[in-house]
């Protein structure tokens, strides 16, 4: 069967948002707007929203943005009560899109939207969640900039790149399109030009694939009304250590930002599914394959069925493992036993579900559903948090409804028809680190506290050699039993023909007989 994955998914995009943050720019507004209007996004099947937001204008502004909403549907036009900055007029932009991408245009002319097509061709493609459009990269026509101005932005892209590990040639740009799903769960906070290093910064933590491409570049002088200056660069280099040491937190995604955590202990990942491996077949359904922390380490299946029910997830493995054959995914609610219908057909001989049933209020059913999809004799493998008493802030944070014993999980597996092979606590360290959080308050895990505990590997294997501690997970591992023997064609009536010939017995036995 050919995987649902053969091709990288790829969303349907349908309109683009332009984020026009506006103050002061009376001279230039309605030239740039037309300009929005006629970019030549038609082609690329795109419809156009124009989300202008008036900053506090003390010119002429506010009434020409009425004045061309009332003249064109397209435009969409919002005021600050104050003027309160850049970052804080595109914050409110972006809450008001509507649009499947969206792309930042500055009301002056030193961006071209001719250039819209060069800059969404990555997304709409599929290769790109974001792109930025560089005015350092070679170009059909680009204006000659202050020095000092461009060797501040190069020494600002230079330490973006340093911090985050990526390899941009202009972070000050513009021009940043970005898929608006990602975008509205960034929770930007800068006010002026920080929006641009911290938009950056929170792309990278989010490990979203940025691209860059050439654009063209009519810069202004400060008598035309250009308004960055020296202590907006200060700001920025300091806004870049802040979101990429201190405040940390690049998404309102729970779940994707403890996946992402998680993602940078791959050492306690692979620890982790030591513990089972021996009881994972040829063919395995990972039931809430999450981004693929564990995926990666399974691609040596024959088939590998990859399932989970956020669409962005599934997107994530798509596009990371669709040149595989033995790799499908598919978006399935785990509760639903109709989901489980398209993957009966692959005969799954194990199905591995890790840090899901906690989140699925009807655990009993989904449990069913594993059992029903999985071959006789085949294995499911369910790890869940352990002990009630650790129930915490950051387990209401993540959906959970319980936490699980050792007794209670075999139980449930029992109620759903399977033999339990063993059980056992894992992560006894864990505890102590979970415990301490939960007194604190704290409603996640972050990408620090996962690179501290993998650095303290070697000390939690050592602690989990004592079985008297509790541990913070329960693993266990149950076994769809095998059909019963079939009578071989025929075996019935000899069978009945044999018994016609024994003389009847009574259903007992009296005492003087035996």
């Amino acid at each position: 069967m050919l995987a649902e994955s053969a091709m990288p998914t790829v969303p349907r995009f349908r309109t683009l948002s332009v984020l026009m943050p506006v103050y002061n720019e009376a001279r230039t507004l309605r030239s740039i707007v037309a300009q929005v209007l006629d970019s030549p996004i038609a082609d690329l099947g795109l419809k156009i929203e124009l989300v202008a937001v008036d900053d506090g204008s003390k010119d002429a502004s506010r009434e020409i943005l009425k004045e061309l909403a009332e003249s064109d549907g397209r435009i969409r036009v919002f005021h600050q009560d104050k003027n309160r900055g850049k970052g804080a007029a595109i914050r409110r932009a972006i809450g008001e899109c509507t649009g499947d991408i969206a792309i930042v245009q500055d009301s002056d002319l030193e961006y071209d939207p001719k250039d819209y097509p060069r800059v969404l061709a990555p997304i709409l493609e599929g290769h790109a969640d974001a792109v930025f459009g560089s005015r350092f990269a070679a170009s059909e026509q680009r204006a000659v900039l202050m020095f000092w101005h461009s060797l501040a932005n190069r020494f600002l892209t230079f330490l973006t790149n340093a911090l985050n590990n990526i390899n941009l040639t202009d972070m000050e740009t513009c021009y940043k399109a970005v898929r608006t799903d990602i975008l509205k769960q960034i929770p930007l906070k800068s006010n002026r030009f920080g929006i641009e290093p911290e938009l950056t910064t929170r792309l990278a933590q989010w490990n979203a694939r940025i691209y860059e491409v050439p654009i063209s570049y009519h810069g202004r002088s400060y008598a035309e009304g250009k308004n960055i200056g020296w202590k907006d660069g200060v700001q920025a280099l300091w806004l870049l250590f802040k979101y990429r040491f201190f405040d940390r937190r690049f998404t309102t995604h729970d779940g994707y930002y403890v996946l992402e955590s998680v993602r940078r202990a791959r050492g306690f990942n692979k620890w982790m599914l030591s513990q089972f491996k021996p009881f994972i077949g040829d063919r395995v359904l990972e039931a809430g394959c999450g981004i693929g922390n564990f995926t990666e380490q399974m691609l040596d299946r024959e088939r590998l069925i990859c399932a989970d029910l956020d669409p962005y997830y599934t997107e994530v493995i798509g596009r990371r493992y669709s040149h595989l054959s033995n790799v499908r995914t598919t978006r399935m609610d785990l509760s639903d036993p109709k989901d489980f219908e398209p993957i009966v057909d692959e005969k799954p001989d194990t199905v591995i579900s890790l840090n899901v049933v906690e989140h699925i209020e009807d655990d009993l059913s989904t449990l069913k559903n594993y059992h029903d999809v999985l071959q006789p004799g085949g294995h499911v493998i369910i790890l869940v948090p352990a002990h009630q008493w650790l129930f915490s802030e950051c387990d209401r944070t993540l959906g959970h409804f319980r936490r699980y014993t050792r007794a209670m999980l075999s139980e449930r597996m029992k109620e759903a028809g399977f033999e339990v092979v063993q059980t056992s606590e894992f992560n006894r360290l864990g505890v102590l680190g979970w415990y301490v959080s939960g007194k604190m308050g704290r409603k996640d895990l972050s990408p620090g506290q996962m690179k501290l505990f993998n650095r303290l590997l070697p000390a939690a294997k050592l602690i989990e050699r004592v079985d008297s501690l509790p541990g913070l997970s329960v693993i266990a591992i149950g076994r769809k039993p095998a059909r019963a023997p079939q009578p071989k064609p025929g075996a019935a009536e000899d069978q009945a023909d044999a018994s016609s010939q024994v003389e009847a017995k009574p259903a007992y036995e009296p005492a003087t007989m035996r």
